[in-house]
């Protein structure tokens, strides 16, 4: 019995003009052991359309070819689900394909496909709408703001818009969080929730997250003086962030994030600008309920 492949191409991820053509797929997957299909996104919220009509036309396999947000597209629709989430990493950051290791040579990548190894990892939610690889509120997300009011995506955007986002530094919001039986207040520079321990471009804040231990990571960070900021810029570069006092790390299963005033958060999910219906963010893991084709 031949297995059924599908490929959703997000033709624009990453540096964009991603072909994936059926001819070149069949020389790696030959018809008499796969069935092969491609579709290409042309639009938001493509991908998991895509991605419902290959469930129901029968894939037993699901390839996301682009970034953390078509991953996320795709995966969204996989969780609880037989079928396998396969990826080819297109997109600009790359984070969760790189802390799975899959590589972006794509014979490597087919390789990967090919040889079915699959295993389950955990994903997160954001008042129920999953993530993978990590969602926040603060400083992250006023970057992922601006950031997709660029025509390109490329790392060198994503630091202009972190230098515009530390240069106005507008995001102060109070708010109530709620983890480990514990509330606190905290007006938070930073409040970065992971699933994986990368966000893309090899940078982490979070370089000890597992996709496997049913926990989520947070990073917590409170309002800083324009001093300790750039101290924490340079630490993070330099991957020794955890050296400032200020920075806080906990373990999670869930938490819950309010604003004071009622105010919605600004918030961003797997790297797309997450707009939340109320002032009330809930955050909770699901311990290994996505099935994903690794090395």
């Amino acid at each position: 019995m031949r297995t059924n492949i599908h490929f959703i191409v997000n033709p624009i991820a990453g540096k964009g003009n991603n072909q994936l053509s059926e001819a070149l797929l069949k020389t790696y997957f030959p018809e008499t052991e796969y069935s092969i299909s491609v579709k290409k996104t042309a639009f938001v919220l493509h991908a998991a359309a895509l991605t419902k009509a290959s469930i129901a036309a029968g894939a037993q396999i699901i390839v996301a070819c682009g970034g953390d947000g078509t991953i996320n597209e795709v995966a969204s629709c996989l969780v609880n689900t037989s079928v396998v989430l396969g990826i080819l990493p297109m997109g600009s950051g790359n984070g969760l394909a790189s802390n799975l290791k899959i590589p972006k040579n794509l014979k490597k990548a087919f390789s990967i496909i090919k040889n079915q190894k699959v295993t389950a990892i955990d994903t997160g939610t954001i008042n129920e709408a999953p993530f993978f690889s990590n969602t926040g509120v603060g400083f992250d997300a006023h970057v992922i703001s601006d950031f997709e009011e660029n025509t390109t995506r490329q790392l060198f955007s994503y630091l202009k818009s972190t230098l515009r986002t530390l240069k106005k530094n507008q995001y102060k919001n109070v708010v109530e969080l709620k983890y480990n039986g514990t509330t606190e207040l905290i007006s938070p520079f930073l409040l970065f929730v992971s699933n994986s321990n990368e966000m893309g471009y090899k940078m982490s804040l979070t370089p000890k997250a597992s996709l496997q231990d049913g926990l989520l990571d947070i990073v917590i960070v409170p309002e800083l003086s324009n001093y300790k900021l750039f101290t924490f810029t340079l630490l993070f570069l330099f991957k020794k962030h955890h050296w400032m006092k200020e920075v806080r790390f906990k373990q999670i299963t869930s938490l819950e994030v309010k604003s004071l005033d009622d105010t919605i958060l600004t918030v961003q999910k797997d790297g797309e600008l997450f707009v939340p219906k109320e002032p009330r963010i809930k955050i909770a893991i699901h311990p290994k309920n996505l099935s994903v084709c690794v090395l």
